[in-house]
């Protein structure tokens, strides 16, 4: 979305992803996290509890809850809880209670629970990741961090943890201990996977390119790839022969493009190829 130049697009392609990201989390929590009682994650969490020991469904209570937190986040913050946040949390609600009646469940879809607890880990983990590399968030309990950063100086971490580590609890009780050894499981497993998922969207490679011809590879990498390099000089330890060496980052997808490039124009260049999933500057992410 950095390459889409009009402003109009751009906002269409924000929400674009914001719609698909939530509609990603949905799929997880009502098909496979609400089923199976899992109780970890925030809003959903509580809502699964809420759902088994009142009669409002936890498709419902995530309505009540969100749109309760979104109402505390006006109320504390103002226009700082952002209209990113307030879209995503209202269509998780909305497109939680319309599959309730669409597509009521009255079980878990299969009888392998452990086989469940993965897609209710991985594809709201998905969902959540992709939001938080685009500056967006899907309400909740993300409101109660916003208030406490806002008018507190208590650890955000710590007190969003102490949330998910109460709902789990509480499963224990209300659903037997295998239900609440799964929550545990899933609750442990969560962040892991956000960071794993957010990581491998960032991700991108780095080229350290020891060479005798530096401006066809420069010119690729500048008109083909549409980057940018930094060269300087070297010698050769042993041969003591004069080299340039070119660093330069590109995108997954481009760096077999340039890695076959430089192989073709100049075979005998030394190529050094590393991951990296924080890169600061213009073109890759904004400190």
């Amino acid at each position: 979305m950095q390459n889409i130049k009009n402003p109009f697009l751009k906002v269409l392609a924000e929400y674009g992803m914001i719609t698909v990201s939530i509609w990603i989390m949905v799929v997880g929590i009502y098909f496979f996290k609400f089923p199976n009682n899992f109780a970890f994650g925030g809003v959903t969490g509580f809502s699964s509890i809420v759902g088994k020991v009142t009669p409002i469904s936890a498709s419902d209570f995530t309505f009540v809850a969100n749109t309760a937190l979104l109402v505390l986040g006006f109320i504390f913050l103002g226009t700082d809880v952002g209209i990113k946040t307030v879209y995503s949390s209202m269509l998780m609600s909305f497109s939680l209670s319309a599959l309730e009646r669409i597509c009521p469940l009255s079980a878990p879809l299969t009888d392998q629970p452990m086989l469940e607890l993965v897609f209710a880990i991985f594809l709201p983990a998905v969902g959540s990741a992709i939001l938080f590399n685009i500056g967006a968030s899907s309400g909740g309990t993300d409101i109660i961090a916003m208030i406490l950063k806002a008018h507190s100086s208590l650890n955000i971490g710590t007190a969003l943890l102490c949330v998910d580590v109460a709902s789990v609890l509480m499963s224990f009780f209300v659903f037997g201990p295998t239900t609440g050894l799964y929550s545990s499981l899933g609750l442990m497993a969560k962040s892991l996977v956000i960071d794993e998922v957010i990581e491998n969207i960032n991700l991108c490679k780095c080229f350290t390119i020891i060479c005798d011809d530096p401006d066809p590879i420069c010119e690729y990498i500048i008109h083909d790839l549409n980057r940018s390099a930094t060269t300087y000089k070297a010698q050769g330890a042993f041969t003591h022969h004069n080299k340039t060496v070119i660093l330069t980052t590109v995108k997954r997808g481009q760096a077999v493009w340039l890695r076959n490039y430089v192989r073709k124009k100049e075979p005998s260049a030394f190529i050094l190829i590393s991951n990296s999933s924080e890169i600061i500057g213009k073109g890759f992410l904004q400190s």
